[in-house]
């Protein structure tokens, strides 16, 4: 290939993300200087937090301006080196956004790592990565769980969440999921070990959460936000945790929906409700990884990659997390790599 195909961030939404908000360019392929690598690009990896780098609003990750390329978690081969640390054929990851080729060097804002001998990029990019590290801390570091405990999972059969719920039962949880549709529920229930899984699509979450945690909820892991954040509030058991991890419930909302009115339940149930950036905990990722690859390999943990393919399919891809299309961890491929 010698051009350098990227999408752009065109303009800002107002309201839903589209494939309209992202223009298609062609340019060249840049050339490195002492310490750097150029990576070529072959898988991609999405998550809700990129609509929130769409938005003229300082963050933990600063915004994709106007005409820049649009930021993600990128997999690729290095094929130009100029760093002793790295050599041409390296797999590697990185946040390299939408395009065939990055450029990766020591002041980059969050250079490449080598992936480990027999690391794919797909589970570099999902349950071994990033994604996984996020459903480790949440449910052992802010969730706490302890034998017995009952556990409710929203945005269950996402990647973090399928992954929080399974951690929760290596602890000797009982696990109820919340995920859309009956494909994701039995998936929950047949495939990951969750114990029962509530449809929000078909049932009226609300009175679910009651049937299956009658006697209340010792952690929630939140990754919805709204109503459903309401429902469990609403079902704390004493000393309860909250664990906010996300709430793309209101992610392309043009006027943020209205909080949970029932926050006092936080204090008479004297329960905790917590928020985090998994970039505060990176330093733990060889931690989970020795943990998480020895779950893997002993069939304790079970995953699902989302795979789309083909370049031009890119936007459609990340709106795909927005309309409940997915299930597991939302990747691309780009066709020819």
């Amino acid at each position: 290939m010698s051009v350098n195909r990227q999408w752009l961030l065109k303009e800002r939404p107002k309201g839903m993300l589209s494939e309209e908000h992202f223009e298609y360019r062609e340019t060249e392929i840049p050339t490195i200087l002492d310490g750097e690598v150029l990576v070529k690009t072959s898988t991609l990896g999405f998550d809700p937090m990129q609509r929130g780098l769409v938005m003229d609003r300082e963050s933990y990750i600063p915004p994709v301006g106007l005409g820049e390329v649009m930021k993600g978690s990128a997999a690729g081969q290095v094929v130009e080196s100029k760093n002793d640390n790295f050599k041409v054929g390296d797999i590697v990851q990185g946040f390299g956004g939408w395009q065939d080729y990055f450029v990766s060097g020591a002041d980059s804002p969050m250079p490449v790592s080598k992936l480990p001998q027999g690391v794919t990029p797909e589970m570099a990019l999902g349950v071994l990565g990033v994604t996984g590290l996020t459903a480790y801390i949440g449910i052992l570091e802010l969730g706490a769980p302890k034998a017995g405990d009952t556990v409710l999972v929203s945005g269950a059969a996402g990647a973090t969440g399928s992954v929080a719920g399974q951690i929760a039962k290596l602890e000797g949880c009982r696990v109820v999921g919340i995920a859309g549709g009956a494909e994701k529920c039995a998936w929950l229930t047949e495939q990951a070990g969750f114990d029962t899984a509530i449809d929000y699509k078909n049932e009226d979450v609300a009175a679910k959460v009651r049937e299956h945690c009658p006697d209340g909820l010792d952690v929630y892991f939140d990754n919805v936000g709204g109503e459903i954040l309401q429902a469990a509030l609403n079902n704390l058991a004493m000393n309860a945790r909250v664990v906010l991890c996300g709430g793309i419930s209101g992610y392309n909302e043009e006027v943020p929906p209205p909080g949970p009115n029932n926050l006092m339940n936080l204090i008479g149930t004297r329960s905790t409700m917590e928020g985090y950036i998994i970039i505060d905990y990176l330093d733990r990722m060889p931690e989970f990884q020795k943990a998480m690859g020895q779950w893997l390999q002993e069939g304790k943990v079970v995953h699902l990659d989302d795979i789309q393919e083909g370049f031009e399919n890119i936007p459609a891809t990340l709106m795909r997390l927005f309309t409940g299309k997915n299930m597991g961890k939302q990747m691309l491929k780009i066709t020819g790599d």
